[in-house]
């Protein structure tokens, strides 16, 4: 089932620039071959949710199997039989602001 979740990854306990463990996580994530995009807050993967969760079971580890106390905020839509959800629901946003301009 057509799983698109946001999701952040996070160390706790590391210190105040958190960005080398950030890249490691977002690195297992690009590496899944599962579409993805990155923002300064959460990354998105879209897929089946099996595949889905595991990518982000694996992004967890790459942390949490260091030692380091790792926090997940995970939000997800799940829409049967829908495809390419996280480019769609920005474009149909886009076509209503087009509109209105």
């Amino acid at each position: 089932m057509n799983t698109l979740v946001a999701v952040a990854i996070a160390p706790f306990g590391v210190g105040d620039e958190l960005a080398p463990e950030v890249a490691e996580v977002v690195k297992v994530i690009r590496e899944s071959g599962l579409p993805n995009h990155t923002y300064s807050m959460f990354t998105e993967i879209e897929g089946e949710w099996d595949e889905v969760m595991d990518v982000v079971k694996r992004a967890t580890f790459v942390l949490a199997e260091k030692g380091i106390r790792t926090e997940v905020i995970l939000k997800a839509d799940i829409r049967p039989g829908a495809t390419d959800t996280m480019t769609r629901k920005v474009e149909a946003v886009d076509r209503i602001l087009a509109q209105e301009a």
